[in-house]
């Protein structure tokens, strides 16, 4: 068997804006996929700040719906920490598209909250996780075109998406491109978890050089893209080449 098969917990938010480190989580999904079929549970939060119109328009929820109808955050954030690390601490990966978004606000979320972080509650990095963006960079590099997760589900042919950008949804949608990719790249699904984690830790540390580096020759300025993946962090062990 494969780790396809499952378990796997799918894991996407939605949020006030894109700064991990600033902005807050809206709503929050897990999608577990297992032979018993595919579960979701959502999260609605009151994220304590006003939502801006730009993000409502993009996911759909206000500021007075969250107010009147969410959650505390950090009672929300809370429990879905919990849920994610209880499942990471069992062994079932985590799928998120872009991971590294996800698991940074989150993270910053819980420690703006005075919440243990998921790497304080493992006890350890969080691994397993896996990235269907990265995994589709790294096998078809040099594809022309965007690769947000609805150009995804075109390529793949996902065509059963309902709403993209409701956090449940993504999650579905997400976990469905991943089947798709491992399909056309059945190598993926040989791997064992383990080595499928730090294929994707080099894969992702070799596009954002090439990125940046194409940025530079380009006289773009700013930060460009952040070389750890899933976390920020770039660990010693994987800088020493």
């Amino acid at each position: 068997m494969s780790w396809i098969d499952g378990p796997l917990l799918g894991f996407d938010t939605e949020t006030t804006g894109i700064d991990v480190d600033a902005d807050r989580i809206v709503s929050a999904a897990l999608v577990r996929r297992d032979a018993s079929g595919t579960h979701v549970r959502t999260w609605l939060l009151d994220p304590g700040v006003d939502i801006p119109e730009a993000a409502s328009a993009i996911h759909g929820i206000t500021t007075q719906y969250a107010r009147a109808n969410g959650e505390p955050a950090a009672l929300a954030l809370n429990e879905l920490a919990s849920v994610l690390a209880e499942a990471i601490a069992a062994g079932v990966p985590v799928v998120a598209y872009n991971a590294t978004f996800d698991l940074c606000i989150l993270d910053a979320e819980l420690r703006r909250h005075g919440l243990a972080t998921l790497a304080e509650r493992l006890g350890r990095d969080v691994v397993p996780v896996i990235d269907p963006l990265v995994l589709d960079r790294a096998a078809d590099r040099y594809r022309s075109g965007k690769r947000k997760l609805v150009d995804l589900c075109a390529f793949y042919d996902i065509t059963d998406t309902g709403r993209l950008h409701t956090a449940d949804v993504d999650v579905v949608a997400t976990l469905d491109v991943l089947a798709a990719i491992v399909v056309r790249y059945p190598d993926l699904g040989a791997l064992a978890l383990g080595p499928l984690h730090e294929h994707q830790v080099t894969a992702h540390r070799a596009w954002a050089e090439g990125f940046n580096a194409w940025r530079t020759s380009k006289g773009l300025t700013g930060p460009g893209a952040e070389i750890g993946w899933p976390d920020r962090r770039i660990l010693v062990d994987q800088s020493a080449d």
